[in-house]
């Protein structure tokens, strides 16, 4: 059998093609998505999430942990934006749940201010989420099942002088929260 060109597809299919996108996406600066071995077995799996040292993360060079969060997000929610001043942190969602988180670079002397990252948390991998102070983040379930959302950080929370700023969710405009659909 012979390979089609577009010259063998209807026309009105053809006006609506276009070609799927594989490329890896731009980094924002400093933020990092750290892969983590899951190791499936008979009896369910397993995923070594962090290694600790003196308080310091041995895969996040000057990361001390001073705090572990977890909260749960709500089907079709969509929990966006905010930053910290003094805070960086670690997202990690189980690979049995499916988060999207979105990132946008506001900081001013960052080399990648004003670009913007859409990474899937859980969706059958297993990797952590690292997101330096500057760097507004949120996050949108699209899934029908609540998501848990572990959340490291290297300031403990102090809710007198909360280290937590807010933007407006739509910011960018609804669409950025909205599936991407091919």
């Amino acid at each position: 059998m012979k390979n089609l060109t577009a010259k063998d597809i209807v026309l009105d299919a053809s006006k609506l093609i276009y070609p799927a996108d594989y490329s890896e996406q731009e980094n924002i600066e400093g933020v990092r998505i750290i892969d983590l071995k899951n190791i499936p077995a008979e009896e369910g799996d397993f995923s070594e999430i962090l290694r600790i040292k003196n308080g310091n993360l041995e895969n996040i060079k000057g990361f001390k942990l001073a705090q572990i969060n977890r909260t749960t997000l709500i089907p079709g929610s969509i929990k966006a934006w905010h930053l910290h001043y003094r805070q960086d942190e670690i997202w990690y969602v189980s690979p049995l749940d499916h988060l999207l988180a979105g990132l946008w670079d506001v900081r001013t002397k960052s080399p990648s201010v004003g670009k913007t990252m859409r990474v899937v948390l859980g969706g059958g991998s297993a990797h952590m989420l690292y997101i330096p102070k500057g760097v507004a983040h949120g996050s949108a379930i699209f899934t029908s099942k609540p998501v848990e959302l572990y959340v490291f950080v290297n300031q403990q929370f102090n809710l007198k002088k909360a280290d937590e700023k807010r933007i407006p969710w739509d910011s960018l405009g609804r669409d950025f929260w909205k599936p991407k659909r091919d």
